[in-house]
């Protein structure tokens, strides 16, 4: 993947460090105030972030552990924790042997008017527009919540191992949940190559990546990782089946929706590892951590629900939901 377009100041100042000498100064202009929606906070996050992943061409990969830029994307993260801090109430604690009954009243049952609308509504560009959005995340699909597994142990990093082994695959390359996304991607008419769509969403699309990747790669917030996770997983059933069946409405093949389709059935065993074991474990082995193990799941449904907002918002006054570079069908 090369550099993104400059959206604001900050990245105007960052992406020409990137692509100078390692060490070079890094000095970021302040972000305008913590938000979610912020095209330039959140992309420049996004880049920092993308250092610890696949990186950028003409980028020094020495630059992933820099000072500099680790400094500069200190405060990046200070700006993204207080638009969290404004979005999500953070919930109570409870007892370790009440998290998983916590998490499943935060999480309800994954319904919603989005997926509704792309089972039974949504045209075909919509849904190319829906995956494409989609695809900042799911062509690196588990590896955020990967770096949670040397910072857990015993029956917590039990369970994420045997979750993270299913989204890999089990050892299959092709039945990798990435690659099954780049199948889906594909049969719409889509550019699967990573990153191919960064300069199109919106920062509300890179914030969902970029809160997993903040509670990633601190080993502090392990417990809001968890939460994360289990709420991706106990939310994901039942828009998947709507998903896939959006999907086969507009005439689309098996391998299309595969994607979808294995995800009704591995999340809904997923959840119950993920709430149970995983939360659970977590919960029993470090019962201070209960309140982080909430407070994750409550931003990953919030900052899904913000994005879900702003698509829907977009599509009811008749406008796309991507910025209009470049062609959206490959």
């Amino acid at each position: 993947m090369r550099l993104p377009t400059a959206r604001g100041p900050i990245t105007a100042h960052l992406f020409p460090s990137l692509a100078g000498p390692i060490g070079g100064p890094v000095s970021l202009p302040a972000p305008a105030g913590p938000s979610l929606h912020d095209d330039d906070l959140q992309l420049a996050l996004f880049v920092c972030y993308e250092l610890h992943y696949r990186g950028f061409e003409e980028v020094d990969e020495r630059w992933e552990w820099d000072p500099g830029l680790l400094r500069a994307r200190a405060e990046l993260e200070r700006h993204l924790d207080d638009a969290l801090a404004e979005a999500v109430p953070r919930p109570r604690p409870v007892p370790p042997d009440q998290v998983r009954r916590a998490l499943a009243d935060l999480c309800g049952d994954g319904d919603g008017p989005f997926s509704r609308h792309l089972r039974r509504a949504a045209t075909l560009d919509q849904f190319r527009e829906f995956v494409a959005h989609r695809s900042i995340y799911h062509l690196k699909e588990a590896d955020p919540h990967s770096w949670a597994i040397p910072r857990l142990h015993g029956r917590a990093k039990a369970a994420l191992v045997e979750i993270q082994a299913d989204e890999y695959g089990g050892g299959r390359p092709e039945r990798m949940h990435a690659e099954l996304f780049r199948a889906t991607m594909r049969g719409l008419g889509l550019d699967d190559a990573y990153g191919a769509y960064v300069d199109r969403v919106p920062g509300i699309t890179l914030a969902v990546s970029n809160v997993m990747s903040l509670f990633g790669l601190h080993r502090r917030r392990r417990g809001a990782l968890a939460g994360h996770l289990a709420a991706l997983e106990m939310t994901s059933s039942l828009p998947n089946r709507r998903y896939a069946a959006g999907v086969r409405r507009l005439g689309c093949d098996a391998a299309t929706a595969l994607f979808y389709d294995e995800h009704v059935q591995a999340d809904a065993v997923h959840e119950q590892v993920a709430a149970h074991d995983l939360c659970g474990g977590l919960a029993a082995a470090e019962p201070a951590l209960t309140g982080d193990i909430l407070y994750g799941a409550a931003c990953a449904l919030t900052v899904d629900r913000l994005w879900a907002e702003h698509v829907m918002d977009r599509w009811e006054r008749g406008e796309p939901s991507l910025e209009a570079i470049g062609h959206l069908v490959a």
